[in-house]
């Protein structure tokens, strides 16, 4: 019968410092630093970091400690460029590739997600998805969705990120590489 326990779940006191957690968490996400990644793994391990319970939290956690690592290698630099032979990139500087899907659509295609120095790319399904930086009024991010809101047409682009990881580091990029800033 255990199997079924999560359909059991009730509210226990670890859920009150589970949600300050997440809370301190999106703060973090905000301002990424390694002080306060190592804070809130510590207070993670605390919570029992090797309960099954947590993985979503884990996750999160990894997604901001590889933001704060692109952030540190930004910080007054042009991002890392990464090797593609992705013909949709053509001559652009690639910063960005991840596995993706656009929720939004109703067929919800599967592709990838290519940033340049140029645009925002998706890749799959019947058509491709190109968002000219200079285009981008604002983009942002929730959980693993990464936002993009056209200028022009006043259009949402939402692109599903298999992981906090992938979509912190495009909302982030998106957000250095677009003219307008994060929202």
């Amino acid at each position: 019968m255990q199997w079924l326990g999560w359909l059991k779940r009730t509210k226990t006191h670890d859920d009150g410092r589970l949600r300050t957690w997440r809370k301190d968490w999106t703060a973090a996400v905000e301002q990424p630093s390694r002080s306060g990644a190592q804070a809130l793994r510590a207070r993670l391990i605390e919570l029992g970091i090797d309960s099954d319970d947590h993985e979503i939290e884990r996750e999160m956690l990894e997604g901001l400690e590889t933001l704060v690592e692109l952030s540190e290698a930004v910080a007054g630099n042009e991002p890392p460029t990464i090797p593609t032979g992705h013909r949709a990139v053509g001559a652009d500087r690639c910063y960005f590739s991840a596995p993706g899907s656009l929720p939004d659509d109703p067929a919800q295609p599967s592709g990838t997600l290519l940033l340049t120095s140029t645009r925002a790319i998706f890749v799959g399904g019947a058509r491709a998805v190109t968002i000219p930086w200079h285009s981008v009024g604002a983009c942002s991010r929730q959980d693993r969705d990464v936002l993009l809101v056209r200028v022009d047409r006043q259009d949402l682009h939402r692109v599903r990120c298999n992981s906090y990881g992938d979509a912190l580091r495009a909302a982030f990029l998106a957000g250095h590489l677009s003219p307008r800033r994060r929202v």
